[in-house]
């Protein structure tokens, strides 16, 4: 499946914000959260990874998909 976004991280990872996931709760929704922060100047990147978060089968793919949007550090 094309996922526009992701697509243009992958071409420009410069483009991906910093998240720190270190500390945090590792709860999909909180990290989702820290996600929303990093991405609020990009509303269309966030709707993207959620609904992308929302459809994956498990916490890795999850994981998978919420770092093709931000950089972890």
């Amino acid at each position: 499946m094309n996922y526009p976004i992701a697509d243009n991280f992958k071409v420009n990872p410069d483009m991906k914000p910093t998240v720190q996931f270190t500390g945090a709760d590792g709860n999909v929704f909180n990290l989702l959260g820290i996600c929303s922060r990093s991405l609020r100047r990009m509303p269309n990147a966030f709707n993207e990874l959620r609904d992308r978060v929302f459809e994956a089968k498990s916490y890795d793919e999850a994981l998978q998909i919420m770092m093709e949007y931000v950089e972890v550090e």
